[in-house]
């Protein structure tokens, strides 16, 4: 299925297209490079559009920076989930297949990839980019059944546990990354002015 069609699908008829997937084979390193990076690329691109266009001076410098700081929390970050979410599976009596939990996390990323390239609106791109994330939880919620034989009744808490570490590591890295940005781009600005003095 191409990548089009995927995204459609995980996005108007997930609980179908989890069915779909689930007859299908993929590792963690093939839907990074067919699925995950180029929907981060384009998401991404939010983050220029919003500095070129909201912030003056080293505004272009500045999205360029935070592309690439969104762009590594969120490869990073797909990583690290897929590690997470299949170390807890058999905490919720779930299966541990590697393939299948990257399945997981990348196509319930989908919305949150979409919402990307629209964050660069002022208070609707927030508010959209809160609605992607809460559609994501849900659409990872339909996901487990199928792709982690995950029971019912431990759904939820897979599910909580498993954001819970993702939202963590996912802002840390955030945080850190743009800190580094930040007072990289202070330091040039700094030392611009004390050069013209």
């Amino acid at each position: 299925m191409n990548i089009v069609e995927r995204v459609k699908n995980i996005l108007l008829t997930p609980k179908t297209e989890w069915e779909v997937i689930n007859g299908e084979t993929a590792t963690t390193a093939s839907l990074f490079t067919g699925y995950v990076l180029p929907l981060a690329l384009v998401g991404s691109v939010g983050q220029i559009l919003a500095s070129v266009l909201f912030i003056s001076g080293k505004g272009l410098t500045f999205g360029i920076a935070m592309f690439i700081v969104t762009l590594v929390a969120t490869v990073v970050g797909y990583f690290l989930a897929v590690l997470i979410v299949d170390a807890l599976a058999p905490s919720f009596s779930s299966e541990k297949d590697s393939g299948k939990t990257a399945q997981l996390v990348a196509y319930s990323g989908t919305a949150g990839y979409v919402a990307g390239i629209l964050s660069f609106i002022p208070i609707v791109g927030g508010l959209l980019g809160f609605a992607a994330m809460i559609y994501g939880v849900y659409t990872m919620y339909l996901g487990l059944a199928p792709l982690k034989k995950t029971p019912d009744d431990k759904k939820i808490g897979y599910l909580i546990v498993s954001y819970v570490i993702i939202f963590i590591i996912y802002f840390a890295l955030m945080a850190i990354l743009g800190g580094i940005v930040v007072v990289s781009l202070l330091g040039g600005i700094n030392g611009i002015n004390t050069l013209s003095r």
